[in-house]
């Protein structure tokens, strides 16, 4: 088993955690109030801009140019996210420009950044894989049919271009990190990081 599959099989517990959230939930079966989605999509704004940051330190960072590459078309699959987003917020008025981060928006930013100006390249995947993997994991296991006015996010996560993606950053991890305890601290910090921004998300606090 590779490292990034072990990785992910050892997480189960928080990929289960954050699919039966009531967020997530209310994605899939398209009762989430419109609201606590707006509230959510600002915010993932704020928080991609800052991924965005640490595929480019990752970009900074690489050890050669077949690294460098992965990084730079990972980057450009930011992009497209961003670009989801900001469809929503000019449908429903959504105002990114002006967005306050929650503090577990925060908190994953600052840890994301972080480990991506100082752990090296195989602890900035470790840090990064999780969100990938966990958005692929939960668009091909929500019905875009049932989502209603959320069928375009489910749709997008679920497209096989977006776990490419997911892909082509495991196979990062795997070939630049070691199986240490500090990449595996990492991995599983991301995971309860995304459950705790669903959380964030529902709360709106």
């Amino acid at each position: 088993m590779t490292l990034s599959a072990d990785l992910w099989a050892a997480n189960a517990d928080l990929a289960a955690a954050a699919l039966a959230h009531p967020f997530v939930a209310g994605i899939g079966d398209g009762t989430l109030p419109r609201d606590r989605f707006a509230g959510y999509v600002a915010q993932d704004a704020f928080f991609l801009e800052s991924f965005a940051r640490g595929y480019a330190l990752g970009v900074a960072h690489s050890p050669d140019r077949a690294t460098l590459d992965a990084f730079a078309d990972l980057l450009a699959g930011v992009r497209e996210e961003l670009a989801l987003h900001a469809g929503y917020a000019a449908r429903w008025g959504i105002d990114l420009a002006g967005v306050e981060p929650l503090p577990a928006t925060t908190a994953y930013t600052d840890f994301l950044l972080a480990t991506a100006s100082l752990g090296g390249v195989g602890a900035a995947c470790a840090a990064m894989t999780p969100c990938m993997r966990l958005y692929a994991h939960l668009g091909r296991s929500l019905s875009p049919g049932r989502a209603g006015d959320y069928a375009e996010w489910v749709t997008t996560y679920a497209d096989p271009a977006f776990d490419a993606l997911a892909g082509t950053l495991e196979r990062l991890l795997d070939a630049h990190a070691a199986d240490v305890p500090a990449v595996r601290t990492a991995y599983r910090r991301a995971m309860q990081l995304e459950v705790g921004f669903f959380d964030a998300a529902w709360r709106g606090a």
